[in-house]
């Protein structure tokens, strides 16, 4: 396997990354996931918009440009032979000695970047899961893909301890997200989804389902709803670059609707499916 470490493709045994990194350090950077589906980037350019933008609200420039960095991604995908998995990229504010301000002067910021095998997640989509709910503890920038993930890593472990595949959060009551998807619930043919704010990240699956949605003419309501509001939900799903629409039949040991994928969300699903059949055409030209 090659990887892409500060504008080099090395092996893994010829990784070096320093200690000083503030990544290591802080945090103190922002990361993307691309899918891959037959070898073809989706949503690409979403993801490295999204990039930026990241990037941008705390202050860090990209030493890259969007299409450099795609280029980057095109040739993980073909030196590793990757059919249907993902891109991992990110970008830390570079090394330096380790102080809490932004190094003076000015570091080389350091991209690092590998591709992944992996399927997708059909039989989950088919049959539905569990998540539990989770108090919401995160900083109030969650709309930062940022490497500050421990709230989510640990709202993550609890959900896996309760045999449960995704935390759902809350904050006093009301529905955010996931640890690391976006929540929806569907009531009477309307689709639920908490609005765009600091308080949740804009995922790039999420744009492609409200684009769905207003397709398929499928109403839909971005407005915040109460823990209480999704255990009453018809049906329920969330979204994530690796998860796709994936439903839920289950919050906190109650059954939603009537504990199986719901006709709805099958045909955001499906959908889905033929977006991505639409958008990875390889170029035969």
């Amino acid at each position: 396997m090659l990887y892409f470490v500060d504008g080099k493709f090395t092996k893994q045994d010829e990784l070096c990354i320093s200690i000083d990194d503030r990544g290591y350090y802080f945090g103190d950077g922002v990361y993307e996931v691309i899918k891959v589906y037959g070898g073809e980037l989706f949503t690409a350019e979403e993801h490295f918009n999204r990039l930026f933008q990241s990037a941008l609200k705390i202050k860090m420039t990209i030493p890259y440009s969007e299409q450099q960095l795609m280029d980057v991604a095109r040739q993980l995908i073909d030196q590793n032979g990757i059919e249907d998995g993902h891109i991992y990229m990110q970008v830390t504010r570079g090394a330096a000695p380790r102080q809490h301000h932004f190094p003076t002067p000015a570091v080389p910021a350091v991209v690092t970047a590998y591709s992944v095998n992996g399927e997708r997640p059909l039989s989950n989509m088919e049959k539905g899961v569990a998540i539990k709910s989770v108090a919401d503890i995160r900083w109030l920038r969650c709309d930062i893909k940022s490497l500050n993930l421990l709230g989510s890593v640990l709202a993550k472990e609890e959900a896996r301890e309760a045999g449960c595949t995704e935390a759902i959060l809350h904050r006093d009551g009301l529905v955010t997200e996931g640890a690391s998807t976006n929540m929806f619930g569907v009531k009477n043919g309307v689709v639920y989804t908490h609005p765009v704010t600091n308080l949740i990240l804009e995922g790039i699956t999420r744009q492609v389902v409200l684009g769905l949605c207003q397709e398929l003419n499928i109403p839909v309501q971005e407005q915040a709803f109460t823990l209480a509001e999704a255990y009453a939900m018809d049906e329920f799903f969330y979204t994530s670059t690796t998860a796709e629409v994936m439903p839920v039949t289950e919050i906190d040991g109650r059954q939603v609707g009537d504990g199986k994928r719901g006709s709805l969300t099958e045909k955001l699903q499906q959908a889905f499916t033929e977006r991505i059949a639409k958008k990875t055409v390889k170029n035969t030209i």
